[in-house]
């Protein structure tokens, strides 16, 4: 299975629109509002010895945080456009980056076995993924930790849906960053609350530990109040 043509175009026509300045994707926050309070979390549950890969990654901006936490740091991404944003921006060399769909199982086991039992930092995956692909993004998170991994999984809740709709529609239209997540076809907060921890237990995942969360992003209201989506964190381990 694969994503489908106009999913990878739309993130692919995303990344290669954004410019390499940090914060420049509206998702791109500062690692202290992200990375930081997400691995303090995990952290109780997890191994630090084992690598830590970090799915969706982006321009690799917390991947670079999470490689001074974790023996070793590597950042996926389905779009190719990211990678190379996260490869000019990781001058030090800290982390490793790769392209990867991960509705792919072959792909995905196939890193598996490269890098063995591994932890997971995936932020804000599922929720904007193809409904069809979502349990296989959640089975890449249970195939990557193995038996020895833990996971951190944040995702968007449906009040994040209704205050990006808000800001949206707000006079003056959506705020340039927002405006041009929704001009490439990208659907943030596209999953209901109930889904998410579905999708994981259904993939053979137990929670350890849930809350409830926002996730800070890059942009703000004409006041000046920084736009933080409503969220709800997980830390998982294989079942059984």
């Amino acid at each position: 299975m694969d994503v489908s043509p106009q999913y990878r175009k739309a993130w692919e026509g995303f990344w290669s629109a954004t410019s390499d300045a940090p914060g420049e994707a509206i998702w791109d926050s500062d690692p202290s509002l992200t990375a930081v309070p997400h691995s303090e979390l995990l952290l109780p549950y997890a191994d630090t010895a084992l690598p830590v890969v970090d799915l969706g990654c982006g321009n690799g901006t917390q991947t670079r945080y999470l490689a001074t936490v974790f023996a070793r740091a590597l950042g996926v991404d389905l779009s190719d456009a990211a990678i190379g944003h996260a490869l000019r921006a990781d001058t030090a060399g800290v982390a490793e980056f790769a392209q990867l769909d991960l509705v792919d199982a072959d792909a995905v086991r196939a890193l598996s076995e490269r890098i063995g039992d591994t932890n997971v930092y995936m932020r804000a995956v599922i929720h904007q993924s193809e409904p069809e692909a979502r349990p296989a993004v959640a089975a890449a998170v249970a195939a990557l930790i193995g038996e020895r991994g833990r996971a951190f999984v944040v995702e968007l809740t449906p009040a994040s849906k209704d205050l990006i709709q808000k800001v949206a529609e707000a006079r003056g239209g959506p705020p340039p960053k927002l405006r041009r997540v929704i001009e490439h076809g990208l659907k943030p907060a596209d999953a209901s609350e109930e889904e998410v921890p579905q999708l994981l237990r259904g993939a053979g995942l137990t929670i350890l530990a849930e809350g409830d969360t926002a996730l800070a992003q890059t942009e703000h209201l004409p006041d000046g109040t920084r736009i933080d989506l409503p969220a709800r964190w997980f830390v998982l381990a294989p079942a059984g």
